[in-house]
Parts: structure tokens; sequence; C-alpha cells
């Protein structure tokens, strides 16, 4: 891999979603959101319909996940959820390959972000690993602004770093990503190993869909 810091740069500040991007969680989310509406005696999603929640606040998510839920029940919800993801969220590790990507994008000056659907104590949780602190420059969590879709993400972000939309790339696994992306006006990435089919980006006309994490890296040391 070529890790000059003079090659010229396409993307000054490149964001990352979390779970299912870099982030092994996507079996965990949609066991703990099943598991959730078990215990409230809802009707429990199918894999298909749990993972497409993933990326999106847990209010929305659990409300999707569970069309018959009422208003009253998603706080209980929302706690189970949590009591199941928690119990076993320390056997979740970043996907293989994940450390030495980011390492090398920082190593040529790319600015480093995460934009996530999940709590800002989520993400400081999963971000206490010896090995990601000093990683990420910023974060951006669902429930410090306007969950995705919604823009406000990634203009904060690019606001922070005083970034462009055309010089800031968003990656992503679900299509929720790649509108993030398409509403901030910024390039997209999916990568195909996380929570949605590759099937459903064609209509976001991501600039790739990786198939993995050694393919995402080799396209952004050649491209950004």
């Amino acid at each position: 891999m070529t890790d000059s810091p003079d090659r010229p740069r396409r993307f000054d500040l490149v964001v990352f979603d979390w779970d299912g991007t870099l982030f092994d969680s996507t079996a965990l989310i949609v066991h703990s959101i099943q598991a959730a509406c078990a215990d409230l005696g809802l009707p429990v999603p199918d894999d298909e319909r749990a993972s497409w929640v993933i990326g999106l606040s847990l209010r929305a998510a659990m409300a999707h996940a569970a069309p018959s839920i009422t208003e009253a029940q998603l706080p209980q919800m929302i706690d189970r959820y949590r009591f199941h993801y928690l119990a076993r969220q320390h056997d979740l590790a970043l996907f293989p390959g994940v450390l030495d990507m980011l390492h090398a994008l920082k190593r040529r000056n790319h600015w480093l972000a995460v934009a996530t659907g999940k709590s800002r104590a989520g993400l400081d949780e999963a971000l206490h690993a010896v090995e990601l602190r000093g990683v990420f420059d910023g974060t951006r969590t669902a429930d410090e602004t306007r969950p995705k879709p919604d823009p406000q993400m990634l203009h904060e972000l690019m606001r922070q770093f005083g970034t462009d939309p055309d010089r800031t790339l968003m990656i992503g696994d679900t299509t929720h990503d790649l509108q993030l992306a398409a509403n901030a006006g910024t390039p997209g990435i999916a990568v195909a190993y996380g929570a949605h089919a590759p099937s459903e980006f064609a209509t976001h006309s991501p600039l790739v869909v990786a198939a993995s994490v050694a393919e995402l890296a080799a396209w952004l040391d050649a491209h950004a």
C-alpha cells in the first residue's frame, strides 16, 4: 500500500458510519432488537427487517422494527434493546483490516470522523479501546444532532473542519448512509459486508461498492 503523505488528496475529510462499516456488530444488533420485541410480547421481526433499521436513531429503529409498538412501549423497547446489546458488546471487535486502513489514511493527513446512529454514550464506550484513541478527529451521534438521513451530522462535521461537500467522503453499509451523503451534497461509498444488501445501493449512486475492508482500503489508497 502506498502511504505517501505528499500525494494530492481528493478528500480532506473521510467520514465513516460505525456499526456494520467499521465495527462487526450487525448480528448482535439484529439479535438485540428481536430479543427486545420478544420481551415485550411484540411480533419478532425477521433478520432483514431488523437489519434494515441499523443506522437510524434508536426510537426510529424500534418503531420500524416493531410497527405495532405503542408510544408508551417505546422507552421499554429501547431499555430492553440496550440490555441485550450491552450484555454482549464486549465480544465485538473492529472488522479485520480496519485499523490498518484508518492509520494509512491518517498518515496521508486525512481528517477522520464518525457519523453514527449510536448514542453518544454508546459510541464513547466503543471508542474507549486503547487502539482507537486519537484516531478520529470528530464524531457525531444520533442523540446530539438530527439522525440519518438528515444531513445535519455531515453539515456539522464539514463546518468543524472547514471542508466543502466535494472534499468530504461518507462511507457506510446502509442506504441511510448513502442518503445522508446525498442530502449533504457529498460523495458516498457503500460497503457490502454490513446490514443492507448490495442490490439496494444502486439507486443511490455510490462511487464504489466495496465487498470487503481490504477492497475499501485499496480504493481509498488509490482514489481518496
